[in-house]
Parts: structure tokens; C-alpha cells; sequence
């Protein structure tokens, strides 16, 4: 009798345990609160040769860049077409949307963070920081209050000699992540970092992921009330045996689950760092990804040369666009 009475005591327990769980702590067991076991990977476009910063836009297209092939492209969902929507791009890498629906643009060759207007004109952002020349912005985000966070590495001279692409006189010596404030101040945030590459705001916009591709983790940061950074730390680490390729780009889930290229495809964190798991990529290096289609739950990744995608359960984090280039 006694042990029975241990037994029901140890039960009585154990459903007390999982039924006061957070319900977020059940579903980072696995995969299944983020994507069906059949989902696929699917190729949607390919023939480039090194594709990047993809940004989907409410029209019905996602925009996204081939670095060496100084072009920005423009992808019809709905029937498969394929536009040129800029060239030459500045060598663009990585695209966002702005509040107001601009496009705006990391570009390597003119070492700039730049807004495209409504009737299609280019204007320079920020280029220089104490008059000194940008290195090689990357990647970039918009918070709610306009302004805009990004990264700033150098290219490694094995990208750029593999891809014959001009190598820039570094002139700042490190490596910055930078907001740049809606009347146009620019604030240096971190310079502690090897390659700072993608950049993305947790859903409340309290917590800012920035990755380090050489270092090979994503770090998080507390957001000031004055945007600036503080409490930084290692998040995840990405780093695998005989699997090229390190963080890149980032997205992040309504849930506040983090989604980063890496080694093998994309790798999905809990907001508690738990990694849940890989969606793996036909093609390597996947480079970055974007949420898409109208009810953003479709990922959109870059990979080398080709464009894929996988429906999702959750809706991703995404700022809601119809700019230049929508079709009447």
C-alpha cells in the first residue's frame, strides 16, 4: 500500500508539473508548433550567382539581391516572373522596408545605406561615420520609430577575389553595428565584433539579435529607451562539424522564436536560446531569408545561386510595404 501511495504521490506530481508549464516551454520540445513534419523546401528561381537580402512586399513580390551580379531583382509570386528592379545596385546586399514603404538597401560598392524613393530615385542615408567611409554595410533593420539598425563588416578577400569584386581601403580599422536616427544622426552601438552580418528585433522590439559570421554566434542586446545597446551576450552558437558557412541573415516569429542561416540551412532558437532545430537547404551557404506571402508564414531563403521557400504555422515578424515598383 505504501508504494501505491508513492506512485499516486509521484503522478499527482508530475501532472502538476506539465500542466503549470508556460506553454512555450511544451512546444520547444520540438517542431511541430513551427512547421508540418511534411513541409518542404522548395526552389522558386535560380541561375544567380550570389543571392542575398530578400524583402517581401504586399504587392504580390519579393525583391532580392545577387551581390556580384550588381542587381536587384524582382520575383512575381503569382506567375513566376522575373524582373530586374535595379542594376547596377551598388552591389547590393542586404533590403528592407521602411514605415513609409521605401526600400532601403545595404550596398557594398557604394559603401552606403540607401532609400529608394516613390519615383525611383537613390538617395544616400548614411555613408561615412566621423568622415570617415562606411566598410561594408550588410545587413539592416527598421524599429517602429523610424530608425534604422545595421551592420557594418568588411568582405573576406576570399568572397571578393572569388567574385572579382573591387576591395574597398578600410579607413574606420573596426567593424560596427550603427543606428541611424530618423533626423539622420548616426550612433555607433558595438565595434566588439569580427564580422557583425544579420541584425532583428524581437517582436516587442526590446531585445536586439545581431550575429558574428566568423565568430559563429548570435549575440542579444537590451534596447534602450534611447535606442542604444546595453547587456550584450551570447545567445546561440551555430557552429558545426564539417558544415561550411556561419550566422547570417535573421527573421524572427510573432512568438519571438529566432531564425538565422547557418551551417546546413536554417537554424530556429526558442527566445530562451533552446535550439528547436535546422530546416535544411538544398544549396549552401544560405545567406539570409524573409518572410512573405500574405500571411507571412511562408520563409523565403537565399542560398548561392538559387531562391527557396517553406510554409510555416507561425507568422513572421515583417514590416508591411507597398512601394515603387507595384504593378497597377
Amino acid at each position: 500500500m505504501k508504494s501505491i501511495h508513492q506512485l499516486v504521490i509521484c503522478l499527482l506530481l508530475l501532472f502538476t508539473v506539465l500542466f503549470t508549464l508556460p506553454t512555450q516551454a511544451l512546444a520547444e520540445s520540438s517542431l511541430a508548433a513551427i512547421m508540418d513534419t511534411n513541409a518542404q523546401v522548395e526552389q522558386v528561381a535560380t541561375g544567380f550567382e550570389f543571392t542575398e537580402g530578400p524583402v517581401w512586399n504586399d504587392a504580390g513580390f519579393l525583391l532580392f539581391s545577387d551581390i556580384p551580379a550588381n542587381t536587384i531583382y524582382q520575383f512575381w509570386t503569382a506567375d513566376e516572373k522575373l524582373e530586374v528592379f535595379r542594376h547596377p545596385s551598388g552591389n547590393a546586399n542586404g533590403n528592407t522596408f521602411n514605415r513609409e514603404g521605401h526600400l532601403l538597401t545595404a550596398e557594398y560598392a557604394n559603401r552606403r545605406i540607401s532609400i529608394t524613393e516613390k519615383d525611383g530615385t537613390v538617395v544616400t542615408l548614411a555613408s561615412q561615420y566621423q568622415g570617415k567611409s562606411l566598410n561594408s554595410p550588410n545587413d539592416l533593420v527598421v524599429k517602429s520609430d523610424g530608425s534604422i539598425y545595421f551592420t557594418d563588416p568588411c568582405y573576406s578577400p576570399r568572397f571578393l577575389n572569388y567574385y572579382n569584386l573591387q576591395t574597398h581601403p578600410q579607413e574606420l580599422g573596426f567593424y560596427g553595428v550603427y543606428r541611424l536616427a530618423p533626423e539622420g544622426k548616426l550612433t555607433l552601438l558595438a565595434r566588439n565584433f569580427v564580422h557583425p552580418n544579420g541584425i532583428a528585433f524581437s517582436p516587442d522590439e526590446q531585445k536586439l539579435y545581431i550575429s558574428d559570421f566568423q565568430k559563429g554566434h548570435i549575440r542579444v542586446f537590451d534596447v534602450q529607451p534611447d535606442g542604444t545597446l546595453s547587456n550584450g551576450h551570447i545567445f546561440a552558437e551555430l557552429k558545426t562539424s564539417g558544415k561550411p558557412g556561419g550566422p547570417d541573415g535573421m527573421k524572427i516569429d510573432l512568438q519571438g522564436n529566432v531564425y538565422s542561416t547557418g551551417p546546413g540551412g536554417v537554424w530556429i532558437f526558442s527566445p530562451s536560446a533552446n535550439l528547436l532545430g535546422i530546416i535544411e537547404v538544398p544549396e549552401i551557404p544560405a545567406a539570409n531569408l524573409a518572410w512573405g506571402d500574405s500571411d507571412k508564414k511562408t520563409l523565403y531563403i537565399t542560398a548561392k545561386t538559387s531562391i527557396y521557400r517553406i510554409h510555416l504555422k507561425i507568422p513572421g515578424v515583417t514590416t508591411i510595404a507597398l512601394s515603387a515598383g507595384s504593378r497597377e
